[in-house]
């Protein structure tokens, strides 16, 4: 099922204008999400607002915005007043101008969004934009209104449509000084940057994100299958030390000999690893053993045998192995 459009207005560059919407690019629905349970009955928590002196629930329209100056004070700001100072979106996004990708920064960046015509008209003036876009080889910036707050987008042609990334304005992106000022100024040698340009050159490719992994993710997906299927879990082994790494030039040179004891290995994995992304990518919960029947816990709880069963003769898949990132 396509996500709800997150905005629907008007794309406008100059006297230009066609309906889009926006819908968003990336999503975490996919991910292993846990709810917190009670461990003596097993029922889900349920969290209430209680004031933080007296200990009483407070309902909802008791309960206001208030923005804290001190330790026991705070400015209290109602709905109304907040929908007084709300900005009225226009549902237009302005192209305002047109800069080279280059120049914006990457700390700028918050998320990104596909915009497409909305309905059957004014594809004609969305594929004029577009093009203008992609001719000149730049970024349209321009403004939109979502939850009553102004909005910053950058606009850049992506295949047949367009994507739409939200900008940070200069008071949210920190100085990086403060952080770097106290990085020591060394010197390092010729033999030192070439053996580690060799690295860097041994594992160099192209960029595949359809190869990477989420361990952690396929970990968990594991845990929970077995879990399901009443299979013990196994303590996790203490990682052993590699030792601490003393001479920078020795580490290096133990990283190239490294590499070339296992070049074959990493070359076959990568191999079986592209022929696995070519095939359909599931999503993550479809790794998960199913529970069938209407009953909910009824249900689960009848077919936990079945489920073992099922389990033991067909194990449960997991997402393609791939490289680590890096």
């Amino acid at each position: 099922m396509a996500p709800r459009a997150n905005w629907k207005g008007f794309l406008r560059l100059s006297l230009v204008t066609c309906p889009v919407a926006l819908y968003p690019a990336t999503s975490d629905t996919e991910k292993v999400s846990f709810n917190q349970i009670n461990r003596k009955t097993g029922h889900r928590i349920k969290y209430l607002k209680v004031d933080a002196e007296t200990g009483d629930e407070v309902t909802s329209e008791d309960i206001v915005k208030g923005y804290k100056v001190d330790t026991d004070t705070y400015i209290e700001v109602t709905k109304d007043e907040l929908d007084d100072i709300a900005l009225d979106s226009t549902h237009t996004i302005e192209i305002d101008e047109f800069v080279p990708k280059a120049d914006i920064d990457i700390r700028y960046l918050i998320r990104p969004y596909y915009l497409v015509p909305d309905g059957k008209v004014g594809h004609d003036a969305y594929a004029v934009i577009r093009e203008t876009i992609r001719s000149m080889d730049k970024v349209a910036i321009g403004r939109v209104v979502l939850t009553n707050r102004e909005h910053i987008i950058a606009l850049e042609p992506l295949g047949s449509g367009l994507m739409g990334t939200l900008l940070r304005y200069p008071y949210e992106v920190r100085s990086e000084t403060e952080y770097f000022d106290d990085i020591q100024d060394v010197k390092l040698t010729k033999d030192m940057l070439d053996l580690a340009r060799h690295i860097v050159e041994k594992k160099s490719g192209a960029f595949e994100p359809e190869l990477f992994e989420d361990h952690y993710e396929t970990a968990l997906i594991d845990l929970i299958n077995k879990k399901r299927s009443g299979m013990p879990i196994a303590a996790k082994a203490a990682p052993k030390s590699s030792g601490n790494v003393i001479n920078l030039m020795d580490a290096l040179k133990k990283s190239i000999a490294n590499e070339k004891d296992t070049a074959p290995a990493v070359k076959v994995a990568k191999e079986t690893k592209a022929k696995k992304a070519k095939k359909r990518v599931e999503g993550q919960r479809e790794m998960l053993l199913p529970i069938s029947g209407k009953g909910g816990k009824d249900a689960a709880a009848k077919t936990a045998k079945e489920a073992t069963k099922k389990a033991a003769d067909k194990p449960v898949r997991a997402p393609a192995r791939t490289k680590k990132a890096g």
